[in-house]
């Protein structure tokens, strides 16, 4: 697994987005039981704070100290520094795994092999994320502009399962269908800048070219805010769910 945000855990785990309360309803009504899940690649907890209301305890794992230091502290939550290709969980153990973007960054045959593994009999998986964020056709341009454009040749390689909805990833499990689910939220000015900054293309692109790529577009996105203090903004959610 690659560790790409360790530098920047702070700001990751103020201006990333969550996911919507229908996700973890739905992922909860699939499990075969509510003992343990495990949310692999947690990063800074988003996901597992959140398994926490649905789960009498919630394991997360990530390779990134700082990450799991900047993490939501919940009571029936353990975090653990530990690759989640190589675990020393026993057999059986989970209710239900999930990883949230970030199954991109795994070595899939090691991790699919632990998931196996660790999973109980009907177990479920459940691989999520969210797609390019979405709003007025201003932003949008503006959006598309820095993310295909100027960051073009910055992405890592394995940005490309995101821009595909996960559908290219390798997934040998028992697959279901999902609902449709989108995460949307209103940002001010600020907090759009925070987070487009988290991108690991932007903080590739800033230790190469000594350049923030985000000011290229930031006078476009100043004008739209000129005359509203909030904007809405949409995430696709990404998801494939499959049972062991």
């Amino acid at each position: 697994m690659k560790d790409l945000f360790s530098t920047d855990a702070a700001n990751y785990a103020t201006y990333r987005p969550g996911y919507p309360s229908e996700l973890f309803i739905y992922l909860s009504n699939l499990a075969p039981a509510h003992e343990l899940a495990w949310d692999a690649g947690t990063g800074n907890g988003q996901v597992a704070a959140r398994l926490s209301s649905y789960f009498k305890n919630v394991i997360a794992t990530d390779i990134s100290k700082p990450q799991l230091a900047a993490a939501r502290k919940v009571a029936n939550v353990q975090y653990l520094e530990m690759p989640s290709e190589h675990t020393d969980f026993k057999d059986g153990s989970f209710d239900l795994v999930t990883v949230a973007q970030a199954v991109h960054w795994f070595n899939f045959d090691q991790f699919y092999a632990e998931v196996r593994r660790t999973l109980k009999p009907g177990g479920v998986i459940a691989v999520t994320g969210y797609g390019l964020l979405r709003s007025t056709e201003a932003i949008n341009n503006a959006i598309d502009e820095l993310h295909n454009e100027i960051l073009r040749d910055h992405w890592e390689v394995e940005r490309k399962y995101i821009d595909e909805g996960y559908k290219t990833i390798p997934f040998p499990f028992e697959e279901k269908s999902t609902p449709v689910f989108e995460h949307s939220c209103e940002w001010d000015l600020n907090q759009l800048l925070g987070y487009l900054a988290t991108w690991s293309a932007v903080q590739h692109y800033i230790r190469s070219e000594h350049t923030n790529p985000v000011s290229f577009i930031e006078p476009a996105l100043k004008a739209v805010f000129a005359d509203q203090e909030k904007i809405t903004f949409q995430f696709p959610i990404l998801l494939r769910v499959g049972t062991k």
